[in-house]
């Protein structure tokens, strides 16, 4: 079977590819290598996915049509998945038209080929981002999605209507998967783990917004695949699912367990609340459990160590 995995170079993108791989399936990476984060890092993930023989790459935005029709269309793919958009809440205030360019204009190009290419389904990446200041918690794809708080968050909210609409026009089989908090090996720079090792152990100050009062969803990256390859086996018509740890850990919290890794104290500013930040994301992975078999097994008591293990492999050395 050939899939197609957009986003390929970057942090769940490497892990989908390089187990779909290892699967024996024939993966095309699509990934354009922006500048968002260290692009080294990404350049790291693609030589290790090219010692796979069934594993294609090319450079493309997928904002950009010509080409992505072009690489459609030679590969022929039988499953989409997409996972290619610019990342991060707040560099969307910086940047707000990277994330029409690809989290918009790219997803249509992306769900307008697979309609045209008759594709058995489209896996896409969503977030939890989409669920804003929700009050109720922990939170269910049932909820109300209408006041998202920032512009990343809308674009994903916008996925899921667009994904709805193909489904219910024309029957293409669409899975958004509402990601929260991805964190483990390879991951990306700009998260607050990976941000929290490195001035502990530069023994830089890390500043806490909302004065330690955030609580986070911590979903760790092997379980993370695991339930994204579940969403590609099963192909429903149209679901929405949450793939989170349903728990939920204090940033001091995650803070503290970083410390007894690294045997090393951490220097805290607490900050008053940014308006951008959510306070708590919590999943109920009721439905996942249900219709995708989703079970995390990993803690962050024992996510956190294996990332810092390769941290210190990668960085240190």
């Amino acid at each position: 079977m050939n899939i197609l995995v957009t986003g390929a170079a970057g942090f769940i993108g490497y892990h989908l590819c390089s187990s779909l791989l290892n699967d024996g399936y024939n993966v095309l990476g699509i990934d354009n290598i922006n500048n968002y984060y260290n692009k080294n890092l990404k350049l790291d993930r693609l030589k290790i996915l090219n010692k796979h023989n069934n594993f294609k790459f090319d450079k493309i935005d997928i904002s950009d049509r010509k080409a992505i029709t072009s690489s459609f269309l030679n590969y022929k793919p039988i499953k989409v998945i997409n996972l290619a958009a610019q990342a991060g809440v707040r560099y969307s205030l910086q940047q707000p038209y990277k994330y029409v360019e690809s989290n918009l204009i790219g997803f249509v190009n992306i769900i307008e080929l697979c309609r045209q290419t008759n594709v058995e389904g489209l896996i896409y990446a969503s977030s939890s981002s989409v669920y804003g200041e929700n009050k109720k918690v922990p939170f269910s794809e049932k909820d109300c999605v209408k006041k998202p708080i920032s512009l990343y968050a809308a674009s994903k909210i916008s996925n899921e209507l667009i994904a709805y609409s193909y489904s219910h026009l024309y029957g293409l089989n669409t899975t958004g998967l509402r990601y929260f908090t991805v964190y483990g090996p390879w991951g990306r720079p700009d998260m607050s783990y990976h941000i929290f090792t490195k001035k502990i152990l530069n023994d830089e100050s890390i500043n806490i917004f909302n004065s330690g009062k955030i609580k986070r969803d911590f979903t760790f990256i092997n379980d993370i695949i695991l339930g994204t390859k579940a969403a590609i086996i099963k192909n429903y018509n149209n679901e929405v699912f949450n793939l989170g740890n349903s728990t939920t850990v204090n940033i001091l919290e995650l803070i503290r367990i970083i410390e007894n890794q690294l045997g090393k104290k951490a220097k805290i500013n607490l900050r008053a609340k940014q308006p951008r930040d959510m306070n708590k994301t919590y999943a109920d992975i009721s439905k996942s459990v249900t219709k995708l078999n989703f079970n995390p097994m990993t803690s962050i008591y024992e996510g956190i160590p294996l990332f810092l293990d390769w941290f210190k492999n990668y960085y240190i050395k």
